[in-house]
């Protein structure tokens, strides 16, 4: 009879060994299970091995930013709802800040890349109803514009979650968010609206603005 694998452990597992990783501690079979209450068989019942889990490591960085990005409500202001799929993924940075540093670790492979991929497209899904909204212009390549986007997104959780800044520092992505989508053809008031309304890290899945 196959044994039931309980998804706590799956976790529990994942989270121990993302935070030796950022405390340089090495990651064994031992080391990884010590003070968990399992056995070093539950790495090869869940992982089938160390090799498995460092794919599995990184791959859960992009499963729960995944899982953030669509908690995200979706409103009739596609300006708003890009910079709220922003401000989702920084709260995903500083809650999983270690898993964060593992998920752009090219060393280790990921699961499925298409997964990893798919948290871009929902940038690129707002800047396509940006556009046809009228808000951008029609020669902005969406595909450029949100990596534009993730590129603030992500210098910032960097920073934050895994540099020198304080949390007020993410504050800034106001202004350098408006400046980006000025500069992509919204209106200067109209924008500096809709990004401040939507960068808001920490209320993930909030309801837009009836």
């Amino acid at each position: 009879m196959a044994r039931v694998k309980d998804p706590k452990v799956r976790s529990q597992l994942l989270d121990r060994a993302a935070q030796m990783l950022r405390t340089r501690q090495p990651v064994t079979l031992r080391s990884l299970v010590a003070g968990t209450g399992v056995s070093t068989m539950a790495v090869y019942t869940y992982f089938g091995g160390m090799d498995g889990l460092w794919k599995a490591l990184r791959q859960e960085g992009f499963t729960r930013l995944a899982v953030r990005l669509a908690a995200v409500s979706m409103s009739a202001d596609p300006v708003r709802d890009l910079a709220a799929l922003g401000a989702a993924y920084v709260s995903n940075a500083l809650e999983n800040p270690d898993l964060y540093r593992v998920m752009f670790d090219a060393d280790f492979e990921l699961e499925d890349a298409a997964a990893a991929d798919e948290s871009l497209h929902c940038l690129v899904r707002a800047v396509e109803r940006a556009k046809e909204s009228g808000r951008f212009r029609e020669d902005v390549d969406p595909l450029e514009l949100a990596t534009q986007s993730w590129t603030v997104g992500h210098g910032l959780a960097s920073l934050v979650a895994t540099g020198p800044l304080p949390r007020e520092a993410l504050s800034n992505g106001v202004p350098v968010l408006t400046a980006l989508y000025i500069s992509a053809g919204d209106s200067p008031d109209r924008c500096r609206r809709s990004v401040e309304d939507g960068w808001r890290p920490g209320t993930p899945g909030r309801n837009p603005p009836s």
